[in-house]
C-alpha cells in the first residue's frame, strides 16, 4: 500500500485544498484522503473540481475501494472513513447529527495504520476537529502540517492544532507541498 497522507479542512478549505494541490507533479507515489465536512443533503463536487488542478487522479472513496498511489480520495457526504487491509471502510458516523469529527476519526485511524509515517494537514476550517486527531498521529512520532492561520480563511482549525503545540510546519496551502518531501 501507498504512503496515505490525510487532509482536513472545513469551511474555506476548497480554496486551500485547490491551492495545495495545484503544486503537486503526476507520479508522486502517495495517496491522499480528502476529509472536507460536506452537507450530507448535497451532492459531493469535491473530486471533480480537484481533478480540474492537478494530474493526480481525484476520485469519491467507496466501500472496499482499494487505495492506490497518486490518487486523491475525497471522503462521502455522510461518512466516516477509515482503511483496513489497504481498502476503504466507510461507516455510518458515530454522531448522527450536531458536532462530528470526520478529520479526527479519519487521522487516528491513519495514525494506527501509518504509525511514523502517518501524515496528516490541517487546512482552512471552523472549529477544532483535526486537533486530537494531529495528536494521535504524533503519538505515533508522525508529521503534522498545518495552513498557516494569516492565509486560511478561516483560521479556528489550523489555530488549534498550533495552539497544541502539534504542527511540525506551518506554511501557506500553497507552499505546504514545498516545505516538505512526500
Amino acid at each position: 500500500m501507498p504512503y496515505v497522507i490525510g487532509i482536513g479542512s472545513s469551511a474555506g478549505g476548497l480554496e486551500a485544498l485547490l491551492e495545495f494541490f495545484s503544486q503537486f507533479p503526476s507520479g508522486i507515489g502517495v495517496s491522499f484522503v480528502v476529509i472536507q465536512h460536506l452537507d450530507p443533503t448535497h451532492k459531493d463536487m469535491l473530486a471533480e473540481l480537484l481533478q480540474r488542478v492537478t494530474p493526480l487522479k481525484a476520485v469519491q472513496a467507496c466501500q472496499n475501494m482499494k487505495v492506490l498511489p497518486n490518487y486523491i480520495y475525497v471522503i462521502p457526504p455522510n461518512k466516516d472513513i477509515s482503511i483496513l487491509n489497504g481498502k476503504f471502510i466507510l461507516l455510518e458516523p458515530v454522531a448522527k447529527r450536531g458536532l462530528r469529527l470526520p478529520i479526527d476519526f479519519f487521522f487516528h485511524s491513519l495514525a494506527g495504520l501509518e504509525k511514523e509515517q502517518a501524515i496528516g494537514i490541517v487546512l482552512s476550517g471552523m472549529g477544532s476537529d483535526g486537533t486530537v486527531g494531529a495528536r494521535a498521529i504524533k503519538e505515533h512520532s508522525g508529521l503534522i502540517l498545518v495552513q498557516n492561520p494569516d492565509a486560511a480563511k478561516f483560521d479556528a482549525m489550523p489555530s488549534s492544532v498550533i495552539k497544541a503545540g502539534l504542527a511540525d510546519i506551518i506554511a501557506p496551502a500553497d507552499e505546504l507541498y514545498n516545505a516538505t518531501t512526500f
